[in-house]
């Protein structure tokens, strides 16, 4: 490594760490509708949109109705979405002529985007209008990513009030994500990249000519607006088939450093939202403190194995350089190693470099990121409501050790809330070992699969543990535009999206419902380094006991096989 490759991890970190604290205070107030210094610009549009939509702003729900209000907004965006890419070819805004797209790839694609998943069997550029990705997958990534945030901030409000059953309203709650959360970020990242060089536009595709002398065709389109909000809200779907190497989508360094900087953003920035809802900075401190804790080591692992020669070569050709198979040139393997890491421990799943060709120990790196739920991080109010969850484990974990009721910021966890998390369990194993195993042993589906033996079968795990996680992203040679696995992925998504979802909401309910308790001389601190070791040994253990067996077959195998 050099020292521009650790000035771009240094850059990285400063970009996500340091507005977090201040972006943490400005979501709290922007949910709790206090005045901030959008408040006079945004503030008549939301009121605006409450008058026309009939939503009285003051009027608070029980978990059972913003449970409710939630589904019926997903299944209404879900019928939506899936109508104009079945009805692409008789829609506006598609100068390529593009037709519909065939059925289960509709139904996976509309599934992807409103679980906020974005996985894609498909090539933008080839496959979708301009008025597809504007009016139905960019819409999605913001309402699929303020969706995941609405639902953190029930469980906040679960964990921080006394003696309720309201969680406030999803209604108000989407609306202020949407206007105040994500656009106005959206709104100046994408500006940064029409300058760096992104198009944003309504042009037809042009034809240039090559070195060769060949026609090549180059693809345009508004992508500079999606790509903002594909990033920020931790989406991932690419304009271009190519994603985030697409020298359209990320052109330069510097917006390669500020597209992976966003990634992690908002999800850094929502711990210290956390704090403030339960008036205590010190738990966020302690889930910081773990998620960085687990980011490095799967980072610097990442890192390491990356940088190692491929086996039989000439050690000294790579002395000062690793192997760049996959990789683009212009971001070298730091800045590629970097992103996989950032991708798969937030719900993104974008890519700037092809995770195919990664080392064996980085794709176990980047699928275990996955299966722990992506709680390092995660996606924007996803992940740390799935990290809130490993810390309710965690402190039950502890109360049987001490023999006491466990309990959390002063609310007792009994036997309906450890149920809620048993649920939340079972959600990625049933996702990534159930539907994958079904995959393959069927020599139909399994025929996806594009190469032999363990790299073969982490092609396919790494497919259905990404779905599962609501990643998106994939090993390349897996073929998953099939209509087995087109309905087959569209179900994990679902079962990786509601299958958290509708525990969380019910736990957030059970908890605000509950009195209080003073926290006494005999309350296990969860504020220390000794809690923050137990959450991150816990989130391990889970991971590894479920999913060790199956990495063994796939990644751990093809690094042993190397040798050979």
């Amino acid at each position: 490594m050099h020292s521009y490759d650790y000035a771009l991890i240094l850059a990285f970190f400063a970009l996500v760490l340091l507005p977090a604290p201040m972006l943490g205070r400005f979501y709290y107030r922007v949910m709790e509708g206090q005045r901030t210094w959008l408040s006079p610009l945004l503030g008549p549009l939301e009121r605006g949109c409450y008058r026309l939509s009939g939503i009285d702003a003051g009027e608070e729900q029980s978990w059972q109705r913003y449970t409710l209000a939630l589904l019926a907004f997903n299944l209404a965006g879900f019928v939506l979405l899936l109508l104009i890419l079945l009805g692409q070819g008789l829609l506006p805004l598609n100068p390529q002529q593009l037709p519909g797209l065939e059925w289960t790839l509709a139904f996976n694609t509309a599934v992807s985007f409103v679980t906020n998943t974005n996985w894609q069997a498909y090539s933008g550029e080839a496959s979708l209008s301009y008025f597809s990705q504007m009016a139905g997958l960019t819409v999605q990534n913001f309402v699929s990513a303020a969706t995941g945030l609405a639902v953190l901030v029930a469980l906040c409000r679960g964990m921080g009030r006394r003696s309720t059953r309201s969680l406030g309203n999803f209604w108000v709650d989407m609306t202020r994500a949407t206007l105040y959360g994500l656009l106005p970020l959206c709104l100046l990242l994408a500006l940064v990249l029409v300058w760096q060089g992104v198009p944003q536009t309504f042009a037809h595709y042009v034809t240039g000519t090559t070195w060769q002398g060949a026609d090549q065709v180059i693809p345009l389109g508004p992508a500079a607006s999606q790509i903002a909000i594909k990033q920020l809200g931790t989406n991932g779907g690419g304009f271009f088939g190519a994603n985030s190497a697409h020298p359209f989508e990320n052109p330069s360094a510097w917006s390669n450093l500020l597209e992976l900087a966003s990634i992690l953003l908002i999800p850094a920035a929502l711990v210290f939202t956390f704090g403030h809802y339960v008036k205590d900075l010190r738990q966020s401190r302690a889930i910081m403190g773990c998620m960085l804790a687990l980011l490095l080591i799967g980072g610097g692992a990442a890192l390491w194995a990356e940088y190692q020669p491929v086996p039989g070569s000439d050690a000294s050709l790579v002395q000062q350089a690793a192997p760049l198979e996959g990789k683009e040139t212009r971001f070298g393997t730091t800045g590629s190693v970097l992103w996989a890491v950032a991708t798969t421990a937030a719900s993104n799943g974008s890519v700037n470099a092809m995770h195919d060709s990664l080392n064996p120990l980085t794709g176990l790196v980047a699928l275990a990121n996955m299966m722990v739920g992506e709680v390092i991080f995660g996606g924007v109010g996803a992940g740390l409501y799935g990290m809130l969850l490993n810390v309710l484990i965690a402190v039950f974990l502890a109360g049987l050790m001490i023999g006491r009721t466990p309990e959390y910021l002063g609310k007792k966890l009994q036997a309906r809330e450890v149920q809620l998390l048993v649920a939340t369990l079972l959600v990625m194993p049933v996702g990534v070992l159930v539907l994958g195993a079904i995959a393959a042993s069927l020599p139909g589906p399994a025929g996806a699969v594009s190469n032999p033996g363990p790299h073969g079968f982490s092609q396919l795990l790494y497919a259905y543990t990404s779905a599962t996680a609501n990643n998106g992203s994939a090993f390349g040679g897996f073929s998953a535009n099939t209509p087995f696995h087109n309905l087959m992925l569209a179900l994990a998504m679902l079962l990786g999206r509601f299958g958290y979802i509708l525990p969380v909401l019910a736990l957030a309910g059970s908890l605000a419902a509950k009195k209080i308790a003073p926290v006494g001389a005999n309350s296990f601190p969860t504020h220390g380094l000794l809690f923050v070791t137990l959450l991150g040994v816990t989130i391990l253990l889970v991971g590894g006991l479920t999913f060790l067996p199956t990495l063994a077959l796939g990644p751990i195998a093809e690094h042993l096989s190397l040798a050979f």
